[in-house]
């Protein structure tokens, strides 16, 4: 919940969640239906979009679960839902159509004609592969120009196509078509020869494949005026069990530098690349979208993330009577500390704490426990939301 709120505070127009079951993140705090209302209700009381993602792709013993599932879903008020699945999707037709559907990009969407079958069967939207160049997207465009087409701009890259990986199941037994994906492309790998043992050989990429799999993070915010030009209807920001941090930080720069470009106003993207790097990344590749990705895309040294900041503290309030900010511990910190702060709007703001007080009143030098209420004196009355972090 906390990171559907950041990303509809720092300026994303909608979000995707998923349910406890059909959606491909096991391994984040999916949201109850209960939950799922909530959070709904919270995007549209900021006139932001809540989409539903049920893109596994479903077995027998699942399948029958979908019914019942969509139907109570939609009662939440969700905006629409994303599948990858045939069968899902022509459960939904048949027993909600009034609700919008988004293909997945895990259907391999990479061309014109795939486009059209998809919406004459009643797609509205398209998330295409990432697999796509520039130039294959805008003809995509201009072969069917009534149906919305999505992308992906930034995150984490999937070493196989549009996703539809069997490495985490024969390696780890678990499905990342079920969303359970143990990510061994991440994993360090040697060559060894049967016959000599202890002998490690080194791995090598050439034309007719890759032998190493992990590949840096997709990063194109320096191109979005070629996107916005390309035609396509939204741009995605992959959250892959990501932190409040992480959402916020790069939600706000791709809705800055759309905000400028739209204004007449683009400048040098270098700002709003630093901020992007102030999150945990491995380097920033463009992808496909100027061609087929070389060697300079992929990590071959190690899958480690690069971590330039760490996530302090979040901002919950402003004490009016002590006038003091009233901030939720995230990471341990002290007094004398040089921080920055970033707003859900507004620059960057650069202090150095000075008195803290916990929720008793009492005057303390650190905030050593996770999630406990820290005062601080003497500090802009931030608003709800702000990030506090620090250099690593």
């Amino acid at each position: 919940m906390e990171k559907l709120k950041m990303a509809v505070q720092y300026g994303a127009d909608a979000v995707y969640l998923a349910g406890k079951q059909f959606g491909l993140r096991t391994a984040s705090d999916n949201f109850t239906l209960d939950e799922m209302r909530e959070g709904v209700a919270y995007a549209h009381a900021h006139g932001k979009k809540a989409y539903l993602t049920m893109n596994i792709l479903a077995h027998n013993d699942s399948i029958e679960q979908v019914e019942p599932f969509v139907l109570e879903a939609a009662e939440t008020g969700i905006d629409g839902v994303i599948v990858s699945d045939p069968g899902i999707f022509r459960i939904i037709r048949k027993v909600r159509p009034d609700l919008p559907i988004h293909i997945s990009t895990q259907t391999s969407t990479t061309n014109w004609e795939t486009v059209a079958f998809w919406h004459e069967l009643g797609a509205k939207r398209i998330v295409l592969a990432r697999e796509l160049s520039l130039r294959e997207i805008r003809e995509i465009r201009e072969r069917v120009p009534n149906v919305e087409l999505e992308m992906f701009v930034h995150g984490a890259m999937c070493i196989s196509y549009s996703g539809r990986c069997l490495l985490s199941n024969y390696m780890a037994g678990r499905d990342a078509n079920q969303g359970d994906c143990a990510h061994p492309c991440r994993w360090r790998y040697r060559l060894v020869e049967e016959k000599r043992p202890g002998q490690y050989y080194p791995i090598e990429e050439d034309s007719t494949g890759t032998f190493i799999f992990n590949s840096k993070d997709l990063c194109l915010l320096p191109h979005l005026p070629d996107l916005i030009q390309s035609g396509v209807s939204s741009l995605k920001i992959e959250g892959r069990v990501k932190s409040s941090f992480y959402v916020a930080t790069v939600v706000k720069a791709y809705r800055e530098a759309l905000d400028a470009w739209y204004a007449g106003n683009w400048q040098d993207v270098q700002s709003w690349l630093e901020e992007v790097g102030t999150v945990s990344n491995r380097d920033f590749t463009t992808g496909f979208l100027f061609g087929k990705p070389g060697p300079e895309s992929h990590n071959y040294a190690t899958s480690s993330y690069i971590r330039r900041y760490d996530f302090i503290g979040l901002v919950t309030g402003f004490d009016k009577a002590s006038g003091r900010l009233v901030v939720e511990q995230r990471n341990h910190f002290r007094t004398g500390e040089t921080i920055e702060v970033l707003p859900p709007k507004g620059p960057v703001v650069s202090l150095t704490l000075g008195e803290m007080y916990d929720a008793e009143g009492n005057r303390i030098e650190a905030a050593p426990h996770p999630q406990m209420k820290v005062y601080l004196a003497g500090v802009p009355p931030f608003p709800e939301y702000s990030i506090l972090r620090r250099r690593a």
